[in-house]
């Protein structure tokens, strides 16, 4: 009979072996690997069948077998040594706390509220998806390993996104197994009086969403889970955290009321029971969580009675927003109406006008939708600071929000870039950090992949090509294994019975160029590009003397036919009995699975249609194990692309259509592997018959690139350039500098189109008459009306630079022009200065101006701009040609 509750009945530590609750529970062991070590001590196979996570095998071990570990005095010491060292770890000096003066001096913030919709932190804890929750978890860990004093938020889905297994045909199949929160790693936050903290939410209809709190310990970094299972739901309530990305329109605004408004009120109610200072900066990790900064305008009116424009501009002040969409069709937009039921009359946030929380959202550019409500327009809104996730994407994002600031060119749009970055701990091989310890020292290792902050790994070059050779074949072969171990059991799934399953053994060789490609299955990631022309594939792989063999593996959205017809097209191709043995596809790609896929593969293969890559992170953790990347030019790879260290794709033109364009990328994909990839890893010309040139690239790989990728890096980048200005403009803006700052913007809006340019004449020592000398210097003379402004408070400038053949201008400088004299009897002033001609060829200038107050973050943040008429800038003459 099925029974109709299940839970886990735990062994009582004995109190010699206490410390491994503590050592369980905090999921610091998931990227240290004594930690590791010393559990699967424990019951090496009980730590299998644990699927390598603590808390299961804990739960699972016998009495018997504790108690002989009370007798172990080795397994003991080595216990006390991991307890030790997770203390130090947990409350020693980092990174973070060595930058702060001391206090009240200080200039970091004493605390970052981090929220993101997903978080992949371990396989044990499978709350995410793909790209954003690595990035998520990567985030933490990195934060906890420089001591950045981070809360993490999200949500505890009770089926995780979901388990991916293949058809005898090779369709997707989804299951979505239940996750008890008791059988994982985290804990209920519970009140002063034991019970367990809760937050409600109100909802339509007098309804209410309960959920608790579920605290995760990512080493020094708490992370909030939190839980509509609760009894006090009604149905529909309950199955508000059901699903990471599932349901329809009103689940998934549910969700994210639940993550930012819901997700605010757990940090409160965390702070305020363990003491843990209160976030001065709110990290919005794209649009899901954006419902966060109109809990904390509800909270500023209650608290501190302020109004609707002074909130916003106190919580914009401490808010950063991080994009990780290119395409539009990446952000959430929800109806209105939807939006406009849960704030209105009996809603959500009473207190708060629902036309100004609408307004927040709306697309008001030319080519917006008046009728939808987007989440990415209300985090740009809310967040005085924004940000792209590499220097493309930033380029990108950009020109995709440039209609929020009309009158900017793209390259004024006040979004920046923090390139991406990975937890190497977390995604380096214990066998490449064994490496690199013998070489620098353990210590010297784990700083210099966790903290990092050197530009280059120079130690690398001394390692010998012998051993760099022999690790990447012992890698490799653990893949060839792990592989065979996954192919079979999907065969066994797909219903294949044993006996059909002998040619199995051969599949893969660990002397063969191996070739990784494994992420979602969006169609803009082409998992088929490789399969444009299969004869010339197969030729590559079946080489008698240069064979290829490539290891696939992704998940498509469940409600994603055509990304599930890729994955089946993929499928068939690899079930060709005359290629199987040199190309495979792995169902249900997870963190499990990468971390053996990464360090196996000589060469990770990324072919995006360009510029639609945000960042993509897989090929920086295969270069961290040195492995070669071979990627079309965009997110990171388009940042850090050097010959010596990897291979570019060629990209068509943006015009070629589509179809053509895949034809063309695919025939360069093909030349690159037959023609350079495949010749020089088989290139054994070198001492000892290796393949000099490759362990080369592979060095190089390590040492230019190894820095460049780190979490620690990006982290340290938001820190610095983010995080410590949101903190002190979050000091900034009291309740009073709040009010006084809308004020101020209010009146600018109001008398802003008055404020004009007016003659713009330019003088200098000899003629220009079309042309001038490179190094002369213009004065500029500007005459504007600031109408009821003053100078204080704008900032007139000229832009200048080359042009082209239509007068715009590219790579501006900016000179700033100062008041001369005024203003005149019509109220206008005479501003002036220096204008250097400092590039040749055609040249030219304009004169703007803009708002500025002591308290905006840039001049380009309300999105104001005054000009010169076109009449006006013809007739000044445009362009000038220098010499």
């Amino acid at each position: 009979m099925k029974a109709i509750r299940r839970f886990t009945v735990r062994p009582v530590l004995p109190e010699a072996l206490l410390p491994l609750a503590s050592l369980a529970r905090n999921l610091r062991w998931s990227w240290h690997a004594e930690t590791r070590e010393l559990f699967q001590s424990v019951d090496p196979e009980g730590w299998q069948a644990a699927g390598g996570d603590p808390v299961r095998l804990l739960g699972a071990v016998s009495d018997h077998r504790l108690q002989e570990l009370t007798r172990d005095r080795r397994f003991l010491r080595r216990l006390a040594a991991a307890a030790a060292e997770l203390d130090d770890y947990l409350n020693g000096e980092r990174w973070y706390q060595s930058q702060q003066p001391p206090q009240p001096a200080g200039q970091l913030p004493a605390a970052v509220a981090y929220f993101s919709p997903e978080f992949g932190i371990t396989a044990a804890l499978p709350q995410y998806s793909g790209g954003l929750g690595i990035l998520a978890g990567d985030h933490l860990k990195a934060a906890s390993d420089l001591g950045v004093p981070l809360i993490g938020v999200g949500l505890l889905y009770r089926h995780g996104y979901f388990r991916q297994s293949l058809s005898r045909e090779g369709w997707q199949q989804e299951h979505y197994p239940v996750l008890d929160p008791n059988e994982l790693p985290v804990s209920l936050l519970r009140d002063h009086d034991g019970a367990p903290a809760r937050i409600s939410l109100t909802l339509p209809g007098g309804r209410a969403l309960h959920a608790h709190i579920w605290q995760a310990r990512v080493g020094r970094v708490p992370l909030l889970l939190l839980d509509s299972d609760v009894e006090d739901n009604d149905a529909g309530a309950r199955e508000v955290t059901d699903r990471l990305y599932g349901g329809g329109s009103d689940h998934r605004l549910l969700q994210e009321m639940l993550l930012g408004i819901g997700g605010v009120r757990a940090v409160r109610t965390y702070c305020r029971i363990t003491g843990h200072p209160a976030p001065e900066v709110f990290h919005t990790n794209e649009g899901h969580a954006g419902f966060l900064g109109l809990e904390r305008i509800r909270e500023l009116a209650k608290e501190h009675g302020l109004g609707f424009d002074a909130a916003v501009e106190a919580v914009r002040a401490g808010t950063v927003f991080t994009t990780h969409t290119p395409v539009p069709a990446g952000i959430d937009r929800f109806e209105r109406s939807l939006v406009a039921r849960h704030f209105g009359e009996g809603g959500e946030l009473d207190g708060v006008p629902v036309d100004r929380v609408l307004g927040l959202g709306a697309e008001t550019y030319p080519g917006g939708d008046p009728g939808v409500f987007n989440m990415a327009v209300m985090g740009l809104r809310l967040a005085q600071r924004a940000n792209g996730v590499s220097t493309l994407h930033g380029a990108v994002s950009r020109e995709m929000f440039a209609g929020l600031w009309p009158g900017f060119d793209p390259a004024d749009v006040p979004i920046t870039s923090v390139t991406n970055g990975v937890h190497a701990p977390t995604w380096v091989a214990p066998e490449v950090m064994r490496l690199g310890a013998r070489q620098i020292g353990a210590g010297r290792t784990e700083d210099a992949l966790s903290v990092g902050g050197s530009q280059r790994w120079d130690a690398v070059a001394d390692i010998p090509d012998q051993d760099v050779w022999d690790l990447r074949r012992a890698l490799r072969e653990q893949l060839v294994q792990e592989v065979r171990d996954r192919l079979r059991a999907s065969w066994r799934q797909r219903g294949a019975g044993a006996a059909e399953l002998g040619w199995v053994d051969s599949v893969l060789d660990p002397d063969v160029l191996t070739i990784g490609f494994a992420r979602r299955v969006p169609s803009y990631k082409r998992l088929t590009l490789m399969l444009r022309d299969p004869e010339r594939l197969r030729r590559l792989l079946l080489d008698p003397e240069r064979p290829v063999q490539i290891v696939v593996a992704g998940k498509a959205h469940p409600a994603d036919d055509g990304g599930k017809r890729l994955v089946q097209e993929l499928v068939r191709f690899a079930d060709d009995p005359q290629v199987r043995h040199r190309i495979v596809f792995l169902p249900d790609y997870g963190m499990a699975m990468a971390q053996k896929l990464y360090p196996g593969c000589d060469v990770w293969l990324n072919n995006p249609l360009r510029p639609l890559e945000a960042c993509g992170t897989s090929g920086m953790k295969a270069a961290l194990n040195g492995c070669l990347n071979l990627s079309v030019l965009d997110g990171w790879w388009d940042e850090w692309f050097e010959p010596d260290f990897g291979w570019a794709i060629p990209t068509a033109d943006d015009g070629t259509d589509e179809e053509r364009r895949d034809d063309l990328e695919a025939v360069a994909l093909y030349e690159l592997i037959e023609r350079r990839v495949a010749p020089r890893f088989y290139d054994r010309s070198g001492p000892g018959r290796l393949p000099s040139r490759w362990i080369e690239m592979v060095r190089r790989t390590l040492v230019s690139l190894g820095p460049k990728v780190l979490a620690g890096r990006m982290v340290r980048e938001y820190v610095e350039r983010l995080y410590a200005p949101a903190a002190l403009a979050h000091r900034a803006l009291t309740a009073a500098a709040a009010q006084d700052l809308a004020a101020w913007k209010s009146r600018v809006r109001e008398v802003w189109p008055r404020v004009s340019v007016g003659h713009v004449e330019a003088l200098a020592t000899t003629p220009v008459n079309g042309t001038a000398e490179l190094g002369a210097t213009l004065t500029l003379r500007v005459q504007v009306d600031l109408a009821a402004l003053s100078p204080e408070e704008v900032e007139v400038q000229a832009l200048a630079g080359r042009v082209d053949a239509h007068d715009v201008i590219a790579d501006a400088r900016t000179f700033p022009l100062k008041p001369a004299s005024g203003p005149d009897l019509e109220g206008r002033w005479l501003y002036e200065g220096p204008l250097a001609l400092d590039r040749t060829g055609p040249f030219g200038y304009t004169v703007r101006i803009l708002p500025t107050h002591p308290l905006l973050a840039t001049p380009a943040e309300l999105g104001l701009l005054a000009a010169p008429s076109e009449a006006a800038g013809a007739a000044e003459g445009g362009a000038l040609p220098l010499r």
